[in-house]
Parts: C-alpha cells; structure tokens; sequence
C-alpha cells in the first residue's frame, strides 16, 4: 500500500457572549426554554427592517485576534451568503468574505487564515415523520468563524487544537463554548495524498459537537480515503455528517464553492473604519487581554508545578481563579503549594458537590494545608475536613478541636496508644521482635486507627519501637 499523509483544515464556529443578536436589540438566548420568544421583525426577516451591527460581538472578534496574534483589520465589512435553509428567515446570511476583522494568527502551533463575524441561523427540530419545526431563538445570534490554514496532519492535533480555543474564548469572556449546548462547533476539511506537497480532494464533516468526535471523524475519514484510493476510486469533494452512534461519516450535500454563494456587500450595513473607533484600536484592544492560557500554564510550573497538573489547572478559569486567588500568596511555601495542587486536582475536583470550591474560599483552604504542612493534622484527617468544609463550611481548625483530630505529640498519649496496639497484636508484636521489619507499619496502623487518625505516625512509630525493645 502506498504512503499517505493526511491533511486538514479546521474550521470553527462559536456562539458569542453578548446580551443582544448581532444586528438587533433581541436576547441573545438560543437556549430559552420556550421557541420563539426572543425574537423581532429584524431577525425574522421582515421587510422593510434594517440591522444595526453588535458593538460587543465586534470586540470579542478583535480580542481573540490580539490574542492569537493576528492581524487586525482596520477596514471591514459585512457581506450576503446567499443560500437557501429552512432555518435561514433572510434567505441569505450576513457574513464576512473578503474584509474579515482579523487575518492570521498561530493558535497550539496551528497557522490560522482568518476570523470573521456572522450570524448564526435558526434551528430546525425533526420531530415528526413528515415535517419540522423551527426555532428562531437562535437566528441572528452573533457567530464568530475561525479558518486554519491546511497545516494539521493527524486526528489529535486537531483535537489539542480545538480544546485550547475553546480555554482561550472562556478566558477571554467571549463565549461559553460548550460543544454539547452548539455553542461551538468544529468543522473538519480532510484531505489524503501520497504526495506531501499536493493535496487530495477535500471533505467536510460538519459540526462536530465533542473533542472524541473531531478525533474520530479525521481517523475514519482518512481511513475511508485511503480505502478507496487503493481500490481505484475517487474522492467526491462533498459535505459529510459525523454519525456518533455508527461511528462513521454519511454523504450530506456535495461542497459549494465560494462562488456558489454570490457574495455581495450588504448595502444596509456601514463599512467600518476600526481605527477611528477608540475602543476598538490595537493599542487598546491589546491592553484588554487578561492573561492567556499558555501565559498562565507557564506561570504555574514556575512555581513548582508539573507540566501535566499546570495544564489541568489552567483548563478550567473557575478552578484557576480559585488557584491564583485562594493558594497563590497565602500557601508561601513550594511543599505547601504541591500540597495544594494534589488536593485541588483530586479530593476537591472528584467531589459530587455543586460549587465544591464555595466552602473553601476567604482562606479557609490555605488554612487546612497549613494544618497539614505543620503536622497538625494527618492527610487522612485532612481528607475527612475537607470534605466536611465543602459539604457544610467551617473553619478547619475548630473542626478538628472539635472532634478531636489535631496530631498527637504528647509522649504519654502515643504511649498509651502503642501499648495498647500491641497487646491487642502480640503475634505481630512478635514478628517484630524477630526482624521482621514489615509487622511495624500494621502496628502502626492499628495505633492510628486507636487514636483516630489523630497520632503523629513517626512519633507513634518511634514510641512503638521504644514499647517492643523495652
């Protein structure tokens, strides 16, 4: 069989945060519990109505700009995709060709082409045998397209590329980006070819809602590519659907061309002179960005932490900001930050309580580590307070005067409780005597299960060894 290399350009759709539609003053709640309540005659389409451009959808295009390092466009404009939907009300969408606000840019070492603003379009619910409903809650609702160059080559680069846009629109505030809700969408443009320097016939599988997705889509689109290479067939350049339960691709629509769409300025709409708006200069623009992912990622393995647990930290801005707020400063010390990060990463992040964070917040969660980097407490104990903070709040000191779980020190208590856990074991009292080193560790268990987790182990284990040799 030949040598194939693959290559795919992604493209992504993403839903913006603003309080109103890109070209009218309706809400901007394509998830409404009811269809059809956030709408107006100019998001329905009524003649006669005209748009008026969203300032906010504008300026998160520029910021994620900024951020990647594209070029930010000083003229722009707004252009007509002319095609025919059932969940298009306008009978074209209003979109970006040849003005795009931000051109270029690198994102996870994947080379963009452009960024671009539109509206989203209605959605269409199959719930009969014969016919469909449509939802226009979602039609005009600000949409930001993103275009990479043809540079990715394998399934999980596409993946790792789709996950840190997906952190950077959250940390910039300009969309949820829940692939689950819509809100972002990736597109896959796939190619297979035995000369690395040409490309084949390209294929697009739309509106892939989950990072497996993406990855399994490209797998068995190359794989399907090849097949029928081999076999002497040819590559239809068309549109295909994502089945998630088959796990494999299905033949939609052939692919327009850009030509097909007949794009055209949209004569309603003004052309835009960025730089003559203040807000929206580069200098300005730039000095907006609040720190990005990769910045934050590097931030956090200065201070000590793995590549791997900076990452996870970093992938979530609500557990960032808790991280940054609640241990950076009042956690001094680098063990008392990896104490930290282990109890962040897996007690608090496993825990089945909604907003586990909230109990542990005003100090409260530098105050248990510091209990534990001061051998006050056992990480058995601390375990235990923890999850009493998140479930009902408190202050982890009281808690453990409280129940009596501060470490004991104190010579006579530890003696007490090491007599006692070797007359309940003399067999493996024993065994100890008789250099078996091991029986020390289950003596040594039993004395802290006698003191409730509240005796330090190394000075129970030391009283444990006077006991046995005395």
């Amino acid at each position: 069989m030949s040598e194939y290399t693959t290559t795919v350009g992604i493209e992504v759709h993403a839903e913006l945060k603003t309080r109103t539609k890109m070209f009218c003053n309706s809400a901007n709640d394509p998830h409404a519990s009811e269809p059809n309540v956030h709408v107006c005659p100019i998001c329905m389409a009524f003649p006669g109505t005209l748009p008026v451009i969203n300032k906010e959808a504008v300026r998160h295009v520029l910021r994620v700009g900024a951020a990647v390092n594209g070029a930010l466009a000083d003229y722009s404009e707004f252009d007509r995709k002319n095609y025919f939907y059932p969940d298009l009300p306008k009978g074209y969408q209003i979109s970006q060709y040849k003005y795009p606000l931000v051109s270029g840019g690198m994102l996870a070492g994947v080379e963009l082409t452009r960024i671009h603003l539109e509206e989203d379009t209605a959605r269409s619910q199959h719930t009969g045998e014969n016919w469909s409903l449509v939802d226009f809650n979602r039609a005009g609702v600000p949409l930001m397209e993103l275009v990479t160059e043809p540079v990715v080559h394998d399934a999980k680069t596409a993946a790792r590329f789709a996950q840190e846009l997906q952190l950077l629109l959250r940390t910039l505030g300009a969309s949820d980006a829940n692939m689950e809700k819509g809100e972002m969408r990736v597109e896959a443009n796939i190619s297979v070819s035995t000369d690395a320097n040409t490309l084949g016939t390209k294929v697009e599988v739309k509106n892939l809602n989950s990072f497996k997705s993406v990855e399994r889509a490209i797998e068995f689109e190359t794989a399907r590519h090849i097949e029928l290479l081999e076999k002497g067939g040819t590559i239809i350049q068309e549109t295909r659907g994502w089945d998630e339960n088959k796990q494999q691709t299905f033949s939609q629509r052939l692919k327009e061309e850009s030509h097909d769409y007949r794009y055209f300025p949209d004569p309603d709409l003004p052309k835009l002179k960025l730089s003559l708006i203040p807000e929206f200069t580069k200098e300005e623009i730039s000095a907006s960005l609040p720190e990005l992912p990769w910045d934050r990622r590097e931030r956090y393995q200065a201070l000590g932490i793995t590549p791997e647990d900076a990452a996870i930290l970093a992938a979530d801005t609500v557990q960032s900001e808790f991280f940054d707020t609640e241990v950076v400063g009042k956690c001094n010390s680098a063990s008392a930050v990896k104490t930290a990060v282990n109890y962040l990463l897996s007690d608090v992040r496993g825990s089945s309580v909604p907003d586990a964070l909230e109990n542990l917040r005003n100090g409260v969660f530098a105050e248990l580590v510091g209990l534990l980097e001061e051998k006050l407490i056992s990480s058995r104990v601390a375990k235990d307070i923890l999850n009493e903070i998140i479930e009902n709040g408190g202050s982890p000191k009281a808690i453990a005067e409280e129940k009596g779980l501060l470490q004991v020190h104190d010579s006579e208590e530890l003696r007490a409780y090491a007599k006692q856990a070797i007359a309940e074991n003399p067999e493996v009292a024993n065994d100890y005597r008789a250099g078996k080193e091991v029986a020390l560790q289950f003596l040594v268990g039993q004395g802290m299960k006698l003191s409730r987790g509240s005796a330090n182990p190394v000075a129970l284990a030391k009283r444990i060894r006077e006991e046995l040799s005395a």
